[in-house]
């Protein structure tokens, strides 16, 4: 046993592009199919979730996400900077869903005004 490799995600990687549920996923491998970039790789455990092997190299499009037959088994993770951002129109704030101290609204003026 002292020469058995096994397939493992890269720790040192900062990204995480997308998150698999193993409780849900069913190991049909759709996602892998569909992943433009070879970010999925198989798992040699049949029936387990794919592994993600390369995070970085996600380009975020969705196909893995749309292309599963379950719902919720896998999601997609998107960067920070990527995240969609809400304003209220009535004080100008902006915030993050489910963010717990909000920023105080912006209060000065646009420059050039």
């Amino acid at each position: 046993m002292a020469d058995a490799v096994y397939m493992m995600p890269n720790p040192a990687t900062p990204n995480q592009c997308v998150v698999i549920d193993p409780k849900k996923c069913k190991g049909c491998n759709l996602c892998i199919e569909a992943c433009r970039t070879d970010v999925l790789l198989p798992n040699l455990e049949k029936g387990k979730p794919p592994v993600v092997v390369y995070p970085d190299e996600c380009w975020f499009c969705g196909d893995c996400v749309q292309n599963c037959p379950i719902p919720g088994a896998i999601t997609m993770e998107f960067p920070l900077n990527q995240r969609v951002g809400w304003k209220r129109k009535a004080t100008g704030e902006y915030f993050r869903i489910g963010m717990k101290n909000p920023p105080p609204p912006v209060t000065r003026p646009p420059l050039g005004k």
